[in-house]
């Protein structure tokens, strides 16, 4: 079983490659957006680092980034050569792969209480014990910060960031480059701009449309501009995880949003193909009056199609087939609280409905996410095995 896996893991990219154009691949590609500190430990035997978000949040305040970033090389190494059948390895996606930039004169936010810090700023960090991460809940100045245009327009200068930002992510392409699909970092998908957080700058793209359109293109001109340092050599595709929607549907007219963003998406996703780079869209919610822009900025493959906000992958990809691939199937749901049949079901289902129309990459409706049950990530792995 090993010697065919390891035959099979060799054609990873050309399977990932063949399923974006359009080309029936040798079998159905997987992948996951992430696997979670969790679920990566238990593969691993061991404690890591590895999508341990809080973890890895309280490791950089203090100053230990070499010590996350060593685990991440070694863990996230081991992870994916014990799980030699999946195709697709992002090293882009938070707290596994690119690190925060190393400043000695940083003060660390002081603990408030057990689960709660605060910055000097004032602003307020909260820890959730559901998805393991230290979140921002509070900010004194999100309605005080200058957002005008002078302020914000991108003046031109170019700032190089420190390397060891993308030490973990270097030393995991060249591991795998050649033997799997690896989706590495961008400087920035940039799919709208949300000036001070999402609540003011829905305010602000609201009442002052042409103001953030200024602002906005000047950003995509400098994402592009600074992708020389964060596009690395190597990797095979950038993915951003922007999200555009929630459970009832767009958080944006999508009217406003072709009004806006559109065009200024659309030159960001043509700069990455420009650099031989195809483009993987996450987004969650319900997405349906979105698809369409999906296409129009020229997505390659959407990934992260939430079945609990009424999405159907079965659907989505008969009706834009021709036009970019899917990612998922598996719900993240039953990974958490479901049963090993209630994956097997969702495995068979897509393998069954999808597969068979080439375009299609197993995944989970979001991720391997906090709480997984480890039985059924490894019924949901044994599954896929019977169809291949």
């Amino acid at each position: 079983m090993r010697h065919i896996i390891t035959i099979m893991e060799n054609k990873s990219k050309k399977r990932v490659d063949d399923i974006l154009s359009n080309r029936m691949p040798d079998r159905p590609a997987l992948g996951f957006f992430a696997i979670d500190s969790d679920t990566a430990s238990k593969v691993l035997g061991r404690e890591t680092y590895w999508r341990a978000k809080a973890k890895c949040q309280l490791a950089f305040w203090d100053g230990r980034h070499d010590e996350v970033i060593q685990s991440w090389i070694q863990d996230g190494i081991e992870l994916y050569k014990k799980l030699d059948i999946i195709d697709m390895i992002p090293v882009c996606v938070m707290a596994a792969g690119v690190a925060p930039p190393k400043d000695p004169s940083q003060i660390p936010p002081r603990k408030i209480d057990a689960n709660t810090w605060e910055d000097k700023q004032g602003c307020v960090y909260k820890y959730s014990e559901q998805t393991k991460d230290i979140t921002m809940i509070y900010d004194p100045g999100i309605w005080n910060r200058n957002c005008s245009v002078e302020n914000e327009v991108w003046d031109g200068t170019i700032e190089e960031p420190d390397n060891l930002t993308f030490k973990a992510a270097d030393a995991i392409i060249a591991e795998f480059k050649d033997k799997r699909f690896v989706i590495g970092p961008s400087a920035g998908e940039n799919a709208w701009l949300l000036l001070g957080g999402m609540e003011r700058g829905l305010v602000e793209i609201a009442s002052r449309p042409d103001d953030i359109k200024k602002i906005y293109d000047s950003q995509i001109e400098k994402a592009i501009a600074h992708d020389k340092f964060y596009i690395r050599p190597g990797q095979h595709a950038v993915m951003g995880g922007e999200d555009l929607a929630c459970s009832t549907g767009p958080l944006i007219n999508p009217e406003m949003y072709r009004k806006i963003f559109l065009l200024g998406f659309k030159k960001r996703l043509d700069a990455f193909k420009q650099k031989g780079q195809p483009f993987f869209k996450h987004c969650c919610g319900d997405t349906r009056k979105l698809l369409d822009i999906f296409v129009e900025v020229g997505i390659d493959c959407y990934q992260s199609i939430q079945t609990s906000a009424g999405m159907d992958i079965v659907e989505v990809q008969k009706k834009y087939h021709d036009k970019f691939a899917v990612w998922g199937g598996v719900n993240v749901e039953n990974l958490i609280g479901g049963t090993t049949e209630d994956v097997r079901k969702d495995v068979r289902r897509v393998m069954t409905e999808a597969a068979p129309n080439g375009r299609f990459i197993l995944g989970t409706t979001h991720s391997v996410a906090v709480g997984t049950k480890y039985d059924n990530f490894m019924a949901m792995l044994d599954e896929f095995c019977k169809w291949i």
